[in-house]
């Protein structure tokens, strides 16, 4: 099978990169490496099975070409991380929405129709406190000084361009509202909770908490998230629906950085710091995610393999390893 995947050497991406290239697949990975890193996929580099533009997908000039080779589009490609949303609000708006729409629009011109999965976001539901979040939900977010919504209304947006050519061109897409993903490759400079808290636990210093620490999420390792994927690439009638992706498992933030700690055997306390010294002024957290996964489980048969605290022990393991690499080469 041809796959293409948008965005493939960012932390999921690369991710379902790695899934491909073990099954013996072709890959063909298009990434700006604005979030993304070659290192994710540099143990490809002289696969012949592999292959890397480092490319815009807004300008690339060859977009054309590399859809029309694919048997399967893994949309993945956006500006991610509550961070870089925040800092370059319009490069969010610009890069997920016409990104998504160049692609979708060169598809339907090729006379090629694969099977394509587009990533929207759980953050969708806006701040949305119900106990889980179906996909019927409708969704509401408001506006605030700091664009913290703009990721959210640019990925509604890619929800709308897809069913819209679902629906006109009869083109093949999936989208998958993805919930706190996790593991090994992701970077908590952009915002991502699980890695600084772990980078943190690991060099004992402080756990930072923004918040009161009451607010909860739901994660998925990474390594399950794509295995759902595929699985509902391979089900026609996960064609033209939104899906949501990820475990329903809660905890709060507070007790997830307790837990690091505990796994880590550090000696890290816990500090709080207010929204507004993280992040600004206006910043609008979400209560509540966890995600209602009846949808899910009709269109695929899976059993999660991950437990959190397993994830956990892996990626203490590899910070430590990391920790230890830079203090031999320093």
């Amino acid at each position: 099978m041809h796959v293409l995947v948008t965005g493939g050497a960012g932390f999921i991406g690369s991710h379902i990169v790695t899934y491909h290239m073990d099954r013996g697949d072709n890959v063909h990975v298009v990434d700006n490496l604005l979030t993304g890193s070659l290192d994710n996929i540099a143990q490809y580099s002289d696969n012949s099975n592999f292959r890397f533009d480092e490319a815009d997908i807004l300008i690339w000039p060859d977009l054309d070409k590399a859809v029309s080779w694919a048997d399967r589009i893994y949309h993945m490609a956006g500006v991610v991380g509550i961070f870089k949303v925040i800092e370059e609000p319009t490069r969010v708006l610009a890069t997920n929405i016409a990104g998504s729409e160049r692609v979708l629009r060169f598809v339907r011109d090729s006379g090629w129709n694969p099977v394509i999965l587009m990533a929207s976001s759980s953050e969708v539901y806006g701040t949305s406190g119900r106990s889980t979040l179906d996909e019927e939900r409708t969704l509401v977010v408001t506006p605030d000084v700091n664009s913290r919504w703009n990721y959210a209304i640019s990925k509604m947006a890619d929800e709308a361009l897809g069913l819209s050519f679902v629906q006109k061109y009869g083109l093949r897409i999936s989208i998958l509202r993805i919930f706190n993903v996790i593991g090994s490759r992701q970077m908590g400079q952009y915002g991502m909770v699980v890695p600084r808290f772990i980078q943190q636990a690991v060099s004992s210093e402080p756990v930072t908490v923004y918040g009161d620490g009451t607010q909860t999420r739901s994660f998925c390792d990474v390594r399950d998230a794509v295995v759902m994927f595929d699985k509902l690439a391979e089900n026609p009638s996960a064609n033209g629906q939104i899906v949501n992706v990820g475990k329903d498992e809660e905890i709060s933030i507070q007790a997830l950085a307790e837990l690091i700690i505990e796994r880590a055997n550090s000696s890290s306390k816990i500090v709080h710091v207010s929204y507004e010294d993280a992040y600004g002024e206006g910043f609008v957290d979400v209560r509540r995610r966890k995600p209602d996964l009846k949808k899910l489980f009709k269109l695929i048969k899976y059993k999660l393999q991950w437990s959190l605290e397993r994830t956990i022990d892996d990626l203490i393991a590899e910070q430590r390893a990391k920790s230890s690499e830079g203090k031999k080469e320093g």
